[in-house]
């Protein structure tokens, strides 16, 4: 996958997990910067439980429950 598509794959993940946590996205370039993290965390984590994704739509899930872990450490960290 290109670098667009890993972009869309981030804003995608950004902006669900953005719904997700606090019921909206955070801009385009929000989106795609909590996605792209996201997905590093969530590959990190996958890959501790032995997981990997495979698809397009594997890469999204993980992305996104990657920004979801980031964002509620965030508001903890905030708390």
């Amino acid at each position: 996958m290109g670098l667009i598509g890993w972009l869309i794959i981030g804003g995608l993940a950004g902006w669900i997990a953005g719904h997700v946590m606090r019921g909206g996205g955070f801009g385009l370039f929000g989106n795609i910067g909590v996605g792209i993290l996201g997905a590093v965390i969530g590959g990190f984590l996958f890959g501790l439980l032995g997981l990997e994704a495979g698809s397009v739509i594997g890469s999204l899930v993980t992305a996104v429950i990657g920004a979801v872990v980031l964002l509620w450490g965030i508001n903890m960290l905030k708390k």
